[in-house]
C-alpha cells in the first residue's frame, strides 16, 4: 500500500506580514497531483489543519476544497487534529464525511478504533491519534500523572490491544502529533512541555508499522517506521535550512517500509542575513537573496537610520530587521531580549527567584514552578477549545 504523509498544513497562518493562503491553496494543488500521479493508495495528515482553534472562513473553504478534491480521487484520506486545531470543531459531521473516504479522527477515546482498508496483501490497520493535551485526556487514559510520555503510551496499549485481536498480518498504521525524543524542532512549533518535558522516546510506538508523526516543521526520520513529514511550506525563518517536502512511503506485505521525499513547491526561497548595514547593502555576494524573504541582523554599534526603507531597496521582501550590536557578552547595553534568548519560561522565573532573593529555587520550588507554568498552559488550552 502507497501512502502520502503530510501533516502541519497550518491553514490561515501568515509568514510575519506574508499572507499565505495562495501558497497553500497551491501545495492542496500539488498534494492531489501527486496522489493521482504517483498511485497513492491513501493520505494521512498529521494534524495542525489549521493553524488555530477558530479558524478565518478563507481557510476553511480551502480545507473544503481540499476535502472535496480528495474525495473526488477515490482515494481514502485519514487525518486527525493537532495542538493548534480545535479537536471539536474539526469533527464536526466526521461520521457522515467518512462516507466520503475523509476519515477525522478527532476523539482521543477512539485511539483504539482503526480506519480499515485494504489491498491485495490484506488489511492495513490506520489508528489516529489526534493530539493528547495531558491535563485534558488524563482521566480518559487513567494515568496519574499528566504527562506527554504516560498519556501516549496509553493510547499506544489501546492500539496494541486492538491489532492483538485482528487477523495475523494486519499490518498497522499510526498517526499522532506529538514531539518525539530525537526531532529537531524550530521556532514556529507551539510549546505542548508539561511537568519541563515535552518530547516523548520513539520506542513508545514499538509494534506498528509505520508512525506517521506531526508537528515539528521540519522533515524528519526518527528511525525508518518513525518519521515526521515537516510542514509543507515555512512559517518561520529558523525553517530557513528546511527542504520542505512529504514522505511518498511503500508499506510491503510483510510490513516492510520503503520511504521517498515528495519535494513541495516554493513560494519563495528564505534567506537570513546578517552584519552592518553598510556591509549588507554593498556585499555583492548577497545577490542571490536579493528576491527571497529576508530576515536581517543589523550588528552596527549604532542603531542607523531609516534601515528597514534603505535594506528594502536591495532586499524588497525584507520581513524581519533584528538589532544585535556586536557586543561582549557582559556588556551593560546587551539587550533583555538577547539575555532571555534560547530560555525557558521556567528558566526564566527561575533567574528571577535567584536575583531577588540571591539563591535559586529548590526542588520543591522548582516543582511549584512547573506546575503553575502547566496550569496556565493547561488553561489557555482549554479556553481555545472553548471558542
Amino acid at each position: 500500500m502507497r501512502l502520502l504523509h503530510t501533516s502541519d498544513w497550518h491553514l490561515g497562518r501568515a509568514f510575519h506580514r506574508v499572507k499565505m493562503l495562495d501558497a497553500q491553496a497551491g501545495f492542496i494543488g500539488h498534494l492531489v497531483t501527486t496522489v493521482r500521479e504517483r498511485g497513492v493508495d491513501a493520505v494521512v495528515v498529521s494534524g495542525d489543519v489549521y493553524d488555530r482553534a477558530v479558524p478565518p472562513l478563507a481557510a476553511v473553504e480551502l480545507y473544503d476544497d481540499a476535502l472535496h478534491r480528495l474525495a473526488g480521487l477515490g482515494v481514502p484520506t485519514v487525518m486527525i487534529s493537532g495542538n493548534h486545531d480545535s479537536a471539536r470543531r474539526l469533527g464536526v459531521g466526521a461520521g457522515l464525511i467518512g462516507r466520503a473516504g475523509i476519515h477525522l479522527r478527532t476523539d482521543p477515546s477512539a485511539c483504539g478504533t482503526p480506519v480499515v482498508l485494504s489491498d491485495t496483501h490484506g488489511d492495513v490497520a490506520f489508528y489516529g491519534l489526534p493530539y493528547l493535551e495531558p491535563a485534558l485526556v488524563k482521566d480518559e487514559f487513567g494515568v496519574e500523572k499528566a504527562g506527554h510520555e504516560a498519556v501516549l503510551a496509553a493510547a499506544m496499549d489501546r492500539v496494541r490491544a486492538d491489532l492483538a485481536t485482528r487477523a495475523r498480518g494486519t499490518r498497522s498504521v499510526v498517526l499522532a502529533h506529538a514531539f518525539v525524543t530525537g526531532g529537531e524542532a524550530s521556532d514556529s512549533e507551539r510549546d505542548i512541555t508539561v511537568g519541563g518535558v515535552a518530547s516523548v522516546p520513539a520506542g513508545v510506538f514499538d509494534g506498528v508499522d509505520y508512525a506517521a508523526l506531526g508537528h515539528l516543521h521540519g522533515c524528519q526520520t526518527i528511525t525508518e517506521r518513525v518519521r515526521y513529514s515537516g510542514s509543507p511550506l515555512p512559517y518561520s525563518f529558523s525553517e530557513t535550512g528546511h527542504r520542505k517536502t512529504m514522505w511518498l512511503v511503500d508499506l510491503d506485505a510483510d510490513g516492510s517500509v520503503t520511504a521517498e521525499r515528495v519535494d513541495c513547491p516554493v513560494p519563495r526561497a528564505l534567506a537570513r542575513i546578517r552584519g552592518p548595514l553598510e556591509e549588507l547593502l554593498a556585499d555583492p555576494q548577497l545577490a542571490r537573496q536579493e528576491e527571497a524573504w529576508v530576515e536581517a541582523t543589523l550588528t552596527d554599534t549604532v542603531r542607523p537610520a531609516d534601515p528597514m526603507a534603505r535594506l528594502a531597496e536591495r532586499f524588497p521582501h525584507t520581513l524581519s530587521l533584528v538589532f544585535d550590536p556586536e557586543r561582549a557578552p557582559d556588556d551593560p547595553d546587551v539587550s533583555y531580549a538577547r539575555r532571555l534568548a534560547d530560555r525557558t519560561d521556567q528558566e526564566i522565573a527561575e533567574d528571577f527567584v535567584a536575583h531577588v532573593r540571591g539563591a535559586g529555587p529548590d526542588e520543591r520550588e522548582q516543582a511549584v514552578l512547573r506546575d503553575a507554568f502547566d496550569a496556565v498552559r493547561a488553561d489557555e488550552t482549554v479556553r481555545e477549545v472553548a471558542r
